[in-house]
């Protein structure tokens, strides 16, 4: 049988190693070769499923938090879980449908698993209102796909193409596309006036609490300035000390 010029190279050159290394040390060298080619490979596989293992942990302690006020910011957040313990970190997850700086969930990363655990039970069973809001938020265990910056989970591939107009998977993906834009809308709605009543509550929510603080203002200086000893003198009231 003829060989290609290529064929031909490639014999030869191997003939010329075994004939001067011997098979023994020739099996060796590719031996060699293939070691200094793999643990590259293996080292980013290692690394990659090192990095996944790590922010499984993360997910472990962290609790995915909806309902909230669009006026509810990270210090409030903060300091509502922080009685449960240690809050490393807030994460408020965009509202892709509606306006950015409009979010109405959160993703709260704890100390440990165990916070985590006791700020999901509590919420769960009693009613955790946050920053003055007409209904109390939700909590629930994060999961993996919660998190928009989690690594590549090791061997996962993802494929995409191009859908062509006679493709039959078309006419579907211009229905989801066409709904996707009326949820938008549905929802965009439904926020602002979410937001309205929410202003609302807030503003009777201030001035309730600034006409409670008047009436207690009004009844310390009534007893601190002996207003009160008198009135109860004039009228035959007795008057108990706090």
């Amino acid at each position: 049988m003829d060989m290609t010029l290529v064929e031909k190279a490639n014999y030869d050159g191997m003939c010329f190693w075994t004939e001067k290394l011997g098979m023994s040390n020739l099996f060796r060298f590719w031996m060699y070769v293939y070691r200094l080619s793999v643990p590259s490979y293996m080292d980013s596989t290692s690394t990659a499923e090192t990095d996944y293992a790590v922010f499984l942990e993360k997910v472990k302690r962290t609790v995915y938090i909806d309902n909230l006020s669009p006026q509810v910011t990270e210090s409030v957040v903060r300091t509502a879980l922080g009685q449960f313990g240690t809050v490393k970190n807030v994460q408020f997850i965009p509202n892709y449908t509606g306006p950015k700086n409009i979010p109405c969930c959160a993703l709260v990363e704890m100390e440990c698993p165990r916070q985590a655990k006791a700020v999901v039970l509590e919420i769960t069973q009693f009613p955790f209102m946050m920053s003055g809001m007409p209904r109390p938020v939700r909590a629930f265990r994060a999961e993996e796909e919660m998190f928009d910056d989690r690594p590549i989970k090791p061997g996962r591939r993802i494929q995409c193409r191009w859908v062509d107009r006679k493709d039959p998977d078309f006419e579907v993906a211009s229905k989801i596309k066409h709904l996707v834009r009326k949820h938008a809308a549905e929802d965009l709605f439904l926020l602002q006036q979410q937001l309205a009543q929410e202003e609302k509550l807030a503003k009777q929510q201030d001035e309730t609490l600034k006409a409670n603080y008047k009436k207690f203002s009004i009844i310390d200086n009534v007893v601190s300035d002996g207003t009160a000893p008198g009135l109860a003198k004039l009228y035959n009231m007795k008057v108990f000390d706090a």
